[in-house]
């Protein structure tokens, strides 16, 4: 008998399908991992990950495209350069959603 992955796992799980050089909003993540309303479960996941987990926790940002950690963090600085390394632009310290997100592609994704 397998084991039901619990939520975070399920937050985890979908963070990964997200592509190199693409982003989504935790609400979205929220959404596709059958969570819907719970944004906020998406940040505690993503801050509890485990070390080396390969997730790439830098793809996920807040509804307006902007990173959540705090502007003058080292945090901040790590996800916007992880995420530039990666292709993504920022203007005025947002990611273009139209351009750089990856809600449809990744709902297509996970719904096979």
């Amino acid at each position: 008998m397998s084991k039901k992955p619990n939520k975070y796992e399920l937050i985890w799980e979908t963070v990964k399908q997200i592509p190199k050089g693409k982003v989504a909003a935790y609400g979205d993540v929220a959404t596709l991992s059958g969570l819907p309303g719970q944004q906020r479960l998406v940040g505690y996941a993503l801050h509890n990950l485990p070390r080396n987990s390969g997730v790439p926790w830098q793809r996920v940002v807040n509804s307006q495209g902007k990173i959540s950690l705090p502007k003058k963090s080292g945090s901040y600085a790590r996800q916007r350069k992880l995420l530039e390394n990666e292709g993504v632009f920022f203007t005025k310290d947002k990611v273009d959603l139209e351009k750089f997100g990856v809600i449809q592609s990744l709902d297509k994704k996970l719904s096979r």
